[in-house]
């Protein structure tokens, strides 16, 4: 074997489609399969890579991730990104978000150790904006940052809100079809569609673009400050998290935790319990409590 067949480097995972995997190694690109059928290796991921040739390589290792986070239903758990440090929620005026994915990202996020912001797009569609700022204030009121954009409309204002958010951090815009992810993404990353195209062919996926998630980085706005997308989706299970890491999830909970008369006090009917009276006083949604009720139940009915 070569020196060069056998060399090791360390690299950056940026996109991943199936088994085969993206990797940027100090701005060479690299297709990267993992040995045997491993698949848990995410975007945002710090890889071991051994080259096999100048451009393909074998993940051999992964690198300590500071987060990761991930959405699983009753049979599997599906990795959307490592290393993250802040998540962004987007929606829009049009059409109509899910609160229940909004509820779930920021609990997710809660879990994950990550900072969740939402951003608020087309604030040019002014009829729908009174109303959807209406039912953004319970997240604004938890503590959540509220960023108001317009992408197309008002596309400079967009550039000078958004900028500083990202600077020297490691983001993924997270959202239902729809919100206007993509153009987002276009003004922060101009040549993102030649970017998707080079990934497509790297990685053999065909026409589907969207259904793969992707790291940019973003050097203009210093070291270490990179975006990552994801493709629009309209469910984020969370059987994976326990009771215990629900319940410390939610931020509304936090005041009341230890103060239940049960020690083992799940919070759904329990007498005496810190969290009811909460709800009942109006101190905590009924919205949050349902949904952490809903979670619950998943949790107890994971199979994996």
């Amino acid at each position: 074997m070569s020196k060069q067949a056998s060399q090791q480097l360390q690299a950056t995972i940026i996109a991943a489609h199936g088994r085969h995997y993206l990797a940027d190694a100090d701005g060479t690109k690299l297709q990267c399969v993992t040995r045997g059928k491993k698949t848990n290796v995410a975007v945002g991921d710090i890889v071991h890579v051994t080259l096999t040739s100048p451009d393909q390589g074998v993940i051999d290792k992964i690198a300590e991730r500071k987060t990761l986070l991930y959405r699983s239903d009753q049979y599997k758990s599906k990795l959307l990104a490592a290393n993250l440090t802040q998540l962004f929620i987007v929606v829009a005026t049009e059409p109509g978000f899910a609160d229940d994915l909004v509820s779930r990202s920021l609990v997710a996020a809660e879990a994950a150790g990550i900072k969740a912001h939402l951003i608020l797009n087309k604030t040019d569609v002014t009829e729908s904006l009174a109303r959807t700022r209406e039912r953004l204030q319970p997240y604004a009121s938890l503590g959540y940052p509220v960023h108001e954009v317009s992408a197309k409309g008002k596309p400079e204002e967009t550039m000078a809100i958004l900028k500083p958010l990202l600077a020297g951090q490691s983001s993924i815009l997270i959202g239902q079809s729809g919100m206007g992810k993509s153009s987002l993404i276009n003004l922060l990353v101009p040549d993102a569609d030649i970017a998707v195209r080079e990934i497509s062919a790297a990685l053999d996926t065909g026409k589907h673009t969207t259904t793969f998630t992707r790291l940019y980085q973003l050097p203009e706005l210093g070291p270490d400050s990179s975006i990552i997308d994801s493709p629009g989706f309209q469910e984020f299970g969370l059987y994976h998290l326990s009771e215990g890491m629900l319940e410390r999830a939610f931020v509304d909970f936090e005041p009341y935790l230890g103060k239940c008369k049960y020690y083992n006090c799940r919070h759904l009917i329990e007498p005496q319990c810190a969290i009811l009276e909460a709800v009942a006083e109006g101190k905590i949604t009924k919205m949050r409590h349902t949904l952490y009720g809903q979670l619950l139940h998943e949790s107890s009915q994971t199979l994996y």
